[in-house]
């Protein structure tokens, strides 16, 4: 029998067992991938042993496929016990580690990545956030990497997540810095659950810090601007960053997620300056209108009417949240209509993001989990580190309704999930997902349905044909209903995905197809005549 990929009736066969394959199945220690995460623990409790750390999936030596960079926490006295590390594709899902070879240093303890060419030299260079000083790890075009600080006066601060964007429409990447909370070793308090054991603090017993704006001068430099875009003006507790045009006026805006606290929708006035509307937009607290322990967070047009919705991973007993976007930037809690509260309520999720894991042509929803308090049945059972849980995998019905299918969906691994990375790291045409595990191994889900459905991927460049247009739109033209998507590296949990964009064909069959790409800046142009199955390169005429 064949699958077919028509939502209702692949999760009907996949229940009754027609499918020989479940969706996604585990290949991290087949393909190389060798890596153990330390968070560090020693019975202090310390909070940042149950934060985790991200992943990063990009091509680091422009040979056309994924290459993986895993985050290292480590001791919280010496930093890293051991390094991050860097693995090489070699094609046929098969990795090498190049961390040496490369010369990645990494002296704080990590948190996590994001990547962009920051120089406009063609090579993808990372930024490493961490629990102290972050880096910028410069990619030298010959393998290897220059390990710099990054501006004048940075500061040691506990960053989080981070995004490249070009918020000023230079043609040079800036970088937004999540900044979580005031906290060190000396300054650790002693916390304790509804039972008065000794358990992991709430981030609400310290004090939230504002985030940080670095702007990009021209040559690659990085300053920071945070005072004089309006940035510094406000704090939070920020563990997710997306970046994404919410109001349609051609001028990227940043949302950041923040644990426990309000979050913030800095929309972008053109001159330099950012103003924090997530209140009047409806995007600061949920439909009740309560703040959230929000984690993970991701921006995409799950329903097809041309702008960004958000969404975002949440502590257990308060669910997942999805803003859907009214059209001008003003949003709508339906988390519960859609199907997506009750089956999260039971879950604290990380990394997530819209993806079309099937190629039906509707985005679905990953979420990576794992608690931040202790599990009262897994201390009872002896758990060294009582937090696992299982991911989930939620299916887009085609309506916009999403059903939980992460029982037949091959996630059946229960850790203590946090960073998620995607990308299709086989160049098969659909997506996969690197999650990284906090004090555990590495997962690497590789996708098993893109020969069930056709496809088309697309790498947008900018007009040098150097590097990925960040922030640029893609738009698959189709007589029923266009698909659009934004070129991005951001959202996540501390990790960064694959900046090229796939777009799953379902039942279409047609031979070419065209599409029309506005980058940053208002410039459009269409393509015609591109045959699917395969990826294409564009680039401004």
């Amino acid at each position: 029998m064949v699958c077919v990929m028509h939502r209702a009736i692949l999760v009907s066969l996949v229940l009754l067992g027609a499918c020989s394959k479940p969706p996604f199945s585990e290949h991290a220690a087949s393909a190389g991938l060798d890596f153990q995460h330390v968070n560090g623990m020693a019975g202090e409790l310390y909070l940042a042993e149950i934060m985790g750390s991200g992943v990063g999936v990009f091509d680091y030596d422009n040979d056309g496929d994924l290459d993986v960079y895993l985050v290292q926490g480590g001791s919280f006295d010496a930093g890293p016990d051991r390094p991050d590390r860097l693995f090489r594709n070699d094609g046929g899902l098969r990795f090498t580690d190049v961390t040496v070879a490369a010369g990645i240093e990494a002296a704080a303890y990590g948190m996590g990545v994001t990547c962009g060419d920051v120089d406009n030299d063609g090579d993808t260079d990372l930024f490493r956030t961490s629990l102290g000083f972050n880096t910028l790890l410069r990619n030298n075009g010959d393998g290897t990497f220059t390990t710099e600080t990054v501006a004048a006066g940075d500061e040691p601060r506990w960053s989080v997540s981070a995004a490249f964007v070009d918020y000023d429409l230079d043609g040079w990447l800036d970088l937004y810095v999540g900044n979580y909370v005031d906290f060190s070793v000396a300054t650790n308090k002693p916390c304790r659950s509804s039972t008065s054991a000794r358990d992991y603090c709430s981030p609400l017993v310290y004090d939230p810090q504002p985030d940080r704006l670095l702007r990009n001068d021209g040559t690659g430099r990085l300053f920071d601007a945070s005072e004089q875009s309006g940035i510094f003006r406000a704090t939070g507790s920020a563990l997710g960053v997306s970046v994404g045009d919410f109001d349609s006026d051609g001028l990227p805006d940043i949302y950041v997620a923040n644990d426990g606290m309000p979050n913030l929708l800095w929309r972008n006035s053109g001159n330099g300056a950012f103003r924090n509307i997530a209140d009047i937009a409806g995007v600061a607290v949920n439909m009740d209108g309560r703040p959230e322990a929000s984690m993970g967070v991701d921006s995409g047009d799950f329903d097809g009417d041309g702008d960004e919705d958000l969404f975002m991973t949440h502590l257990n007993r308060e669910s997942n949240t999805l803003y859907v976007n009214e059209g001008s930037g003003y949003f709508d809690d339906r988390s519960v209509s859609l199907g997506l509260a009750g089956a999260s309520l039971n879950y604290t999720g990380f990394g997530t993001a819209w993806f079309d894991y099937d190629n039906d042509g509707d985005l679905d929803l990953f979420s990576a989990n794992g608690a931040v308090t202790k599990i009262q049945a897994l201390i009872d059972a002896g758990d060294p580190f009582p937090l696992h849980q299982r991911n989930q995998l939620f299916a887009n019905d085609g309506t916009g309704n999403y059903l939980e299918v992460s029982a037949e969906s091959g996630l059946q691994l229960s850790e203590v999930s946090r960073g998620a990375a995607f990308g299709d790291l086989d160049n098969d045409g659909d997506p996969d997902i690197v999650v990284a595990n906090n004090n555990g191994p590495v997962r690497l889900l590789r996708n098993n349905t893109g020969h069930r459905s056709d496809w088309i991927g697309f790498r947008v460049l900018t007009a040098d044909g150097l590097r990925d247009a960040l922030g640029a739109r893609v738009r698959l033209l189709r007589d029923n209903k266009p698909l659009v998507a934004r070129i991005g590296t951001d959202g996540s949990y501390a990790s960064c995905n694959d900046a090229r964009v796939v777009f799953g064909l379902g039942d279409e069959t047609e031979d070419s197809f065209a599409v029309e790409v506005a980058w940053p800046g208002g410039v459009a142009h269409r393509f015609d005549n591109l045959a699917p199955n395969r990826y294409h390169e564009l680039v401004p005429p």
